[in-house]
């Protein structure tokens, strides 16, 4: 049992299923690598999750010859160790663009400018948009001047929720 459903292990993850009020799923682990291999392993007229839709009765999968032999190549992919390609994620441009305002702000206190270069991107980005989201001039400047504030004392956007 994982995730509270049946799951059916052979040197790793092999298929899974999971039951509900008036039907249930079956559906292989790599069940995009096997359609791949296979073809097309029975799509139900129902979609659901699994790779034979929505199954109602034993009417709803395929012939028990069929399904062993879904059940062998699945085997078969585990045995070789064979796992599902991983689409490379594009390279974004990372470079933040920081408001002006906020990088003069920045040069007058040392310390914050030292915390805020040496954060991760995503850390810049958080007091880049926490700030330049605000509607008004005057919470714009609150801000402003909370996050230098924060930033000299070495906390990012989120440092007061991090336990000491």
């Amino acid at each position: 049992m994982k995730w509270s459903f049946p799951h059916f292990m052979y040197k790793g993850m092999l298929a899974s299923m999971a039951s509900f009020k008036n039907h249930c799923t079956f559906g292989f682990w790599k069940g995009s690598l096997l359609e791949d291999e296979l073809g097309d392993l029975g799509r139900a007229e129902q979609p659901a999750m699994g790779q034979f839709g929505r199954i109602m009765s034993l009417s709803d999968l395929p012939a028990e010859k069929v399904l062993i032999g879904h059940v062998r190549k699945a085997a078969e992919l585990n045995d070789r160790g064979v796992g599902p390609s991983r689409k490379e994620k594009p390279k974004a441009d990372r470079k933040q663009t920081v408001p002006t305002y906020l990088m003069a702000a920045l040069r007058r206190n040392k310390k914050a400018l030292a915390t805020f270069q040496g954060f991760s991107d995503s850390h810049r980005k958080e007091y880049v948009e926490w700030i330049a989201e605000a509607r008004g001039e005057e919470t714009r400047k609150r801000r402003l001047e909370t996050a230098v504030e924060w930033m000299a004392e070495g906390k990012n956007r989120n440092g007061r929720y991090i336990r000491k």
